[in-house]
């Protein structure tokens, strides 16, 4: 019987999810990326060689997989028009296998200069965004004057929406920001030029949905970012523009709630985020001065602990099972897929916070707004480490006595199972325990 399989990351973001996506979908047709923009950024590592994917299903390196973008993701044209430039370089048949979704709201060049001169303005209150537009194009959205991928077929419409929402935005940047304005017709130009690649592409993905679950086909369901940085459950403001839960698979592609069989939660074996907003568990380290706490050190350098599509420094810290079984139950979790956990193999003793300590009392239940977190301290448990190392371990009783039993640690805390176990980037360093799809 054909699975319905949605997979999100449960912390904030950078868990490794496409390293997943990618080693599952040797059993699915089709692969769904239902949120976010290309501020995403999914590294997969296939026999040594590294590819860095930002808008297109990581199912793209499987030659019968069929990818599909929904209309819950932001869609830069010139962000997706150089990966599929940099995918087609590398041999792989990339536009005969995407499809977008007519429903995609475009971001185009003045969302980023809009999210560059807000953050900008902000200064030292800045939230942290890739500055690639993603929150602006939303906005736009919500507001119900943003222009969509299916505009584009028709070009003298799609003109004279671009014209009205430009003045819109250019009296803002200019009056507001003291920005340099975005010009029309250099913009209606590039995107006109790009959208004659991107129509033959365009099709009801719900419907073709739809058609492949009647067909009785497997069919991997894609989040970008992490639940933690949902728009609506996560540490807000502190957070992105979309919804990154499981709930977002629904919204952004067009299938029901009860179609989804089964969610698998990306955890990595510690805990990171990038840019600003609360972290209870931090270990705080900075790469430029080489100062900060030693554990954080090791967790950033081991972990290469830098974005894919920034290259900002992520901040490292130790597992929060305080934050993450809230986060497990906002997303219906199945089953957890544990990442990195080879990145612990030299510490000597790992911590895991079990709850937070909030004006003398413990508490299991995270706050609710980021000026709460600043006075919650983590309360840990301490575990011995193994010391040697895991990657490439291929049977759960290979593993150390010790790394066993943090993995059991974390299932007992979390009352999930552990079904996935990443043990090195490599799609082959991988130990499947239970496949969501059998």
């Amino acid at each position: 019987m054909a699975k319905n399989v949605v997979i999100i990351g449960t912390q904030w973001g950078d868990e490794g999810k496409g390293k997943i996506v990618d080693l599952i979908t040797d059993k699915v047709t089709s692969v769904v990326r239902f949120q976010g923009g290309h501020n995403a950024g999914h590294t997969l590592v296939i026999k040594g060689k590294k590819t860095v994917l930002h808008l297109i299903p990581s199912g793209i390196l499987r030659s019968n997989v069929q990818c599909l973008i929904g209309h819950g993701v932001v869609l830069s044209m010139s962000a997706l028009l150089k990966e599929m430039a940099e995918l087609e370089e590398a041999d792989l048949d990339v536009q005969s296998r995407l499809s977008i979704s007519p429903g995609c709201p475009l971001i185009l060049p003045y969302h980023i200069a809009l999210d560059n001169a807000r953050e900008a303005k902000r200064g030292k209150a800045a939230i942290g965004t890739t500055g690639n537009g993603i929150g602006p194009a939303y906005e736009d959205k919500v507001a119900r004057r943003g222009l969509r991928v299916g505009d584009l077929l028709d070009e003298s419409l799609f003109a004279d929406k671009l014209s009205q929402v430009m003045e819109y935005h250019n009296y803002a940047l200019e009056n507001y920001y003291n920005h340099s304005v975005i010009d029309y017709q250099q913009t209606l130009d590039e995107a006109l030029e790009q959208a004659s690649v991107i129509r033959p592409m365009i099709i009801d993905v719900a419907d073709e949905i739809y058609t492949r679950m009647s067909n009785d086909e497997n069919i991997l369901f894609e989040g970008a970012q992490g639940a933690l940085l949902d728009i609506d459950q996560g540490t807000y403001p502190y957070v992105t523009s979309s919804n990154t839960t499981s709930g977002g698979a629904v919204t952004g592609s067009g299938i029901g709630v009860r179609d989804i069989d089964y969610v698998l939660g990306i955890v990595k074996a510690y805990t990171t985020r990038v840019g600003g907003g609360p972290f209870p568990t931090e270990l705080i380290y900075d790469v430029k001065s080489d100062k900060g706490d030693p554990v954080g050190r090791e967790l950033c350098a081991r972990g290469h602990e830098f974005g894919a599509t920034t290259g900002r420094q992520r901040r490292s810290g130790w597992l929060d099972l305080v934050i993450l079984n809230r986060s497990f139950k906002l997303n219906s979790v199945s089953g957890i897929c544990l990442t990195k956990l080879d990145v612990l193999d030299e510490l000597s003793s790992i911590k895991i916070c079990v709850a937070y300590e909030i004006n003398g009392m413990q508490s299991k239940i995270p706050p609710f707004s980021a000026e709460d977190y600043s006075i919650a301290k983590p309360v840990y448990i301490e575990m011995p480490g193994w010391q040697q190392s895991t990657i490439g371990t291929h049977s759960f009783d290979d593993l150390p006595i010790a790394a066993q039993n943090y993995i059991k640690k974390i299932e007992e805390l979390s009352q999930l199972p552990v079904d996935v176990l990443s043990t090195g980037p490599d799609r082959e360093e991988t130990l499947i325990i239970n496949n969501p799809f059998d």
